[in-house]
């Protein structure tokens, strides 16, 4: 249920963006107030800030690099916003960029608080998913291509297909939350997977 409060409802700290597209974190920032948060703060790079400042204008910016994405030097800003909040959100919109990935590689290793990583945010992870699996308070909220190139770079894991049955998924879903404590929310033939701790459960 809902929390009747705004005070019990708890702080989100979504991240994302990057100088040619903001729309990941604004529209995740518009659902957390529709759906009844406590309080809420966006994190976007600073190449944005005159973008949005009249959109969000309680966004904070950290600092970016030349390509408009994140820089390495934002990290300190990622770990200040999460410290603050109850959970963080990888909105999405973050771009490619290399330096963005070495900045989200020490930000995962650093946080140890509730991660959801979504959309491109997670791509970010596909070549090195050790970075999560081990990770506890972790959610991947991610489409099937995305699980399926996680699962290539993931040890002794069933390969993911777009072929294969509902019933395969959940049995490759479970094998895989059952070793490791990474949570993953996936959609496949109009049903919803989440899976955590070995058990799989579809809508």
């Amino acid at each position: 249920s809902r929390p009747e409060s705004r005070a019990t409802s708890g702080k989100l700290a979504i991240i994302g963006g990057h100088s040619h597209g903001f729309g990941a974190p604004g529209a995740a920032y518009a659902e957390a107030l529709k759906a009844g948060v406590g309080v809420c703060k966006v994190l976007l790079p600073d190449a944005i800030k005159k973008t949005v400042k009249l959109v969000l204008p309680d966004a904070s910016f950290g600092p970016s690099n030349p390509s408009g994405s994140f820089s390495k030097l934002a990290l300190a800003d990622f770990l200040e916003i999460s410290s603050w909040a109850d959970g963080v959100l990888l909105a999405g919109d973050m771009g490619r960029n290399s330096e963005t990935a070495i900045l989200l590689e020490q930000y995962v290793q650093k946080y140890s608080g509730l991660l959801v990583i979504a959309q491109d945010s997670a791509d970010y992870f596909k070549a090195f998913p050790q970075l999560l699996m081990n990770r506890p308070n972790t959610v991947l909220v991610i489409s099937l291509a995305q699980l399926q190139k996680i699962f290539i770079n993931a040890p002794l894991m069933t390969p993911i297909t777009y072929g294969m049955t509902l019933p395969q998924l959940a049995e490759a879903l479970h094998e895989f939350t059952d070793k490791f404590p990474l949570t993953i929310v996936v959609k496949h033939h109009d049903l919803i997977f989440v899976a955590s701790g070995g058990e799989v459960v579809s809508t």
